[in-house]
């Protein structure tokens, strides 16, 4: 071989890829030392999320093969991002602590107090027309089940012993087969007025 040949002379060898030259605008490795364009993002870590170093392919691979998350956390440290994770980190407060929630506990899941209410421009007078609905309401003197139970008996929550007595004997009278001619059809409703009678003297109010 003709070392001197003229053909040498045309032979033109490139610069390795990690002496190839940047492009004006694109952002160089963040591997010290590197040359190489930074094309590919690489987290920073914990407590810097949202940021990312900018590698090249080598530099990279080399990063992500060795990138823990938890580095330098202890045990409890763990446990406690562990906890954490369960309600997606997003903050929690003790019953008491969120002033919002301790109102809203206290006065039965209301949505707002009194005075709140009173400070909202109420255009249309919602709250004004629920609050005179529910002044105009007496409160009842009956439980559920006995408000039930004199409904059954065609009474209101205002009729006292002798009226529900009274009422209680009429029915059993319709509606005995005794007092039909035997006809047993309107049992079902004989055994809810007795269920319903005997309701009523559970609470004591025969």
């Amino acid at each position: 071989m003709n070392i001197n040949s003229r053909l040498f002379d045309s032979i033109r060898i490139g610069a390795s890829e990690a002496e190839a030259p940047l492009e004006s605008d694109a952002p160089r490795c963040d591997h010290p030392g590197c040359k190489r364009a930074g094309e590919f993002r690489a987290p920073k870590g914990r407590g810097r999320e949202g940021q990312f170093f900018l590698f090249c392919m080598e530099h990279v691979k080399a990063y992500n093969a060795t990138y823990n998350y938890f580095a330098g956390m202890d045990d409890d440290a763990l446990a406690a991002y562990a906890k954490q994770e369960e309600i997606g980190h997003r903050p929690t407060w003790k019953l008491g602590v969120n002033s919002k929630a301790a109102r809203m506990a206290q006065r039965g899941r209301k949505a707002s107090s009194d005075a709140e209410a009173a400070d909202m421009h109420d255009a249309f007078n919602l709250f004004g027309a629920r609050n005179k609905q529910q002044a105009a309401q007496p409160e009842s003197r009956v439980g559920i089940v006995a408000r039930k139970a004199l409904d059954t008996l065609g009474l209101d929550d205002t009729a006292d012993s002798a009226a529900i007595k009274a009422r209680y004997k009429e029915l059993v009278k319709r509606f005995h087969p005794d007092a039909n001619g035997g006809d047993r059809s309107r049992e079902g409703t004989l055994q809810e007025i007795l269920k319903a009678y005997q309701q009523l003297k559970s609470v004591g109010m025969v």
